[in-house]
This record gives structure tokens, C-alpha cells and sequence, in this order.
């Protein structure tokens, strides 16, 4: 849908060999763009591709309730792509209404959990439509990386000026990624740990970071909290590399792809128990540990437990691979061509007057 991010600096990608990569809005944010631009756009690029089945992440977004739409409109078969829960935020039962009238209008969908299935079930998907796979990252390309940068550790770590043992996080510098609590708490833990504590190193930006860097500041954490800044992915497993355990605090997170990058690279894990990963990828004690995100103490215990010597780091650390080994490109693939393949089984895809006005009306209000 875009060629830039307010968010996010993403790298151009300009396609590969053997399919055609088109982007809707090359020079923009699609979200800074009116509805009815937006719909039209879309809209045009489908009516070129005209592909066989579509596959759309998400069910609430603008450009997904515009392809939806054409989706309805044109007989195609469709499936949505989800990593939402029953727990990842409130709910209004309102809201739900609506959802589940948007969700019946799909004939599939691929999720990223256990959880993700019983959600799209509860909002009228049958069960043997749904199928488990989402939420991959190129395990691979993470573990080559770390490897390659651990072999030239010290050069590395001298270059990105990155302390000899530390806590690393990778987050947008946003509400919801609790960032100040995380601070909160590894203030906590270096009053704890003394001279043995770990440096704590925060990637990513966002409009928090003057904030953040205040309360670095005020809690008169210095030097042992770095924020490099947004990393591109090329530069991220060199990162993750050097690092001796991955933090993901979230309040609210529906999956937290993070993880699945710093589990790839052999890194045992904090992650908060609000975030959609949690349960499929973490066992306590044994890769890492989960957490309340509003409990500073219990986080800033866990950091003390994971750098008193006492836990055995690297055997966590391969436990890591070991649990997101089966969480693959290979494994997605899989599961959206059975999805796909589900889709185009059962009867096409038709709009009524009503579904073609409640997404109109969604689309605008969004």
C-alpha cells in the first residue's frame, strides 16, 4: 500500500525474480491520504492484477475494508490475515457486532495463535477455515546475521559503540510499547545489581523519545541507556547479536514480531504477558520469562535473575531457536496456500446492499 511510513524508515524493496511487486502509493503514507483516494488506488491496482485469490491483512484497516470491498464486488475469493485475539485490548460489545458482520463476509482467514483461531471462530469463521501460520519473520537471515557479527564481536561492538553486556529492546517509542515503566524498572534493577548490572540498549524512535530521554536523565541512568535511534533491517542482527537477553514490555501488542527476530538470533526473552506471542513462544524458565507490564518489580527481578550468573544463558538462548524454528516463511507459505486453496472451494463471494454500505461507511469513518 506505501512506499513510506511515518513510523517506520523501511528500506525499497524493488521486488524479485518471478512476480511483479506493485505499490499502491510509492511516494507516501496511505494513511495520509483522503478515503475515497485511497479506495480509487486500490481499487485500479486490482482491477489490473485481477488475481485468483486475495489475501488481505487485517479487517479493520482502511485499505483492507476497501479490498474487501472489491473483493465482494468482483466474486473473488478472499482470505484475511490476522494476529488480533479476544484479549489483545478491550472490548466494546458493539464494536464486536460490527466485526463479526465484516468478518462472515470472509470465506478464510490465517491466523497467528491458538488464541487468533478461537477469535476469528467466535466472530462467525468456521473452524475448519481457519488455519494457524501467520506472524514470521526470515529466521535465517537473523541467525546468519548473528552469527556473522558474534565472529567479529569485538570490531562490531566497537563501531556501534554498544556496552560489553546488555538488555536490548526494539520498539516504536509509543504509549503502548511501555517504555517508561521498562526505564522505571531497570532503574530498579541497577540499583539491585550494582557493578554487575547490564547496559540497556533501546532501538527504535517516535514522538516519545524527548520524553524518554528526560526520564532516562531524571533517573540518572547516564551512559547505561543507549538509544542508538531507528536501525534498518540490515543493521538489526548485529544488534541482537551482541545482546545477552530481548525485552518486549507492551501493554498491548497483538503478536510482536520482535520476538520472533531476537529468538531467531538465540537471545533468551522478557516479554510481557499482553502480547499475543507470549503464551505460544515463551516457556518460563526455560527461553525466558513473562511478565505484567504495570509490574516494575517483577520486571526489574526478572533482569536481575537473567544477569546474576545464575541462569544459563546460552541454553536458553537455543531453546529459543528451537521453539521459532517452526515458525517460518515455509510455515506461512504453507498455511496461506491451504487458506487460499479453502477460499476458492466455496462459493464466490457476493455484495449485498448492506454489506456494500456498512463497509462504505467504515471505510469513511475509519
Amino acid at each position: 500500500m506505501s512506499g513510506e511510513d511515518k513510523t517506520y524508515a523501511w528500506d525499497k524493496v524493488p521486488g524479485s525474480d518471478g512476480f511483479r511487486r506493485v505499490t499502491v502509493f510509492p511516494t507516501c503514507d496511505c494513511d495520509t491520504r483522503p478515503s475515497r483516494e485511497l479506495v480509487r488506488g486500490l481499487t485500479a491496482v486490482l482491477d489490473d492484477i485481477r488475481p485468483d485469490v486475495l489475501a488481505i491483512p487485517s479487517w479493520g484497516e482502511r485499505y483492507a475494508l476497501a479490498a474487501l470491498a472489491w473483493s465482494l464486488s468482483t466474486g473473488t475469493p478472499n482470505v484475511v490475515m490476522t494476529d488480533s485475539n479476544e484479549y489483545d485490548k478491550s472490548r466494546r460489545w458493539w464494536v464486536e457486532l460490527v466485526k463479526r458482520c465484516v468478518v462472515r463476509r470472509f470465506q478464510a482467514g490465517i491466523v497467528s495463535s491458538k488464541e487468533g483461531r478461537s477469535y476469528l471462530e467466535l466472530l462467525g469463521m468456521p473452524e475448519e477455515r481457519v488455519f494457524v501460520g501467520y506472524n514470521v519473520v526470515d529466521n535465517d537471515y537473523f541467525a546468519r546475521g548473528a552469527e556473522d557479527a558474534r565472529r567479529d564481536a569485538d570490531r562490531v561492538r566497537s563501531k556501534l559503540g554498544l556496552p560489553e553486556r546488555y538488555f536490548l529492546v526494539s520498539a516504536r517509542f509509543v504509549e503502548v510499547k511501555n517504555l517508561s515503566r521498562l526505564l522505571m524498572a531497570f532503574a530498579k534493577y541497577r540499583e539491585q545489581a550494582g557493578h554487575r548490572a547490564w547496559g540497556l540498549v533501546l532501538l527504535g524512535d517516535g514522538a516519545l523519545r524527548p520524553e524518554l530521554e528526560r526520564q532516562r536523565d531524571t533517573l540518572l541512568l547516564g551512559e547505561s541507556v543507549l538509544m542508538p535511534g531507528f536501525m534498518r533491517y540490515g543493521e538489526l542482527p548485529k544488534y541482537y547479536a551482541l545482546a545477552q537477553a530481548f525485552i518486549l514490555a507492551s501493554t498491548k501488542d497483538t503478536w510482536g514480531n520482535v520476538v520472533n527476530e531476537a529468538m531467531a538470533c538465540g537471545l533468551p526473552v522478557l516479554i510481557s504477558a499482553r502480547c499475543g506471542c507470549a503464551d505460544t513462544l515463551v516457556r518460563n524458565g526455560v527461553n525466558g520469562f513473562t511478565f505484567d507490564p504495570f509490574d516494575v518489580d517483577t520486571l526489574a527481578k526478572l533482569m536481575l535473575e537473567l544477569s546474576s550468573g545464575g541462569v544459563d544463558l546460552p541454553a536458553m538462548g537455543r531453546v529459543s531457536q528451537e521453539i521459532i524454528g517452526r515458525w517460518t516463511p515455509e510455515t506461512f507459505a504453507e498455511n496461506l496456500v491451504q487458506a487460499a486453496e479453502c477460499a476458492l472451494s466455496q462459493s464466490k463471494p457476493r455484495a449485498g446492499l448492506f454489506d456494500s454500505l456498512l463497509l462504505s461507511a467504515l471505510i469513511r469513518v475509519q
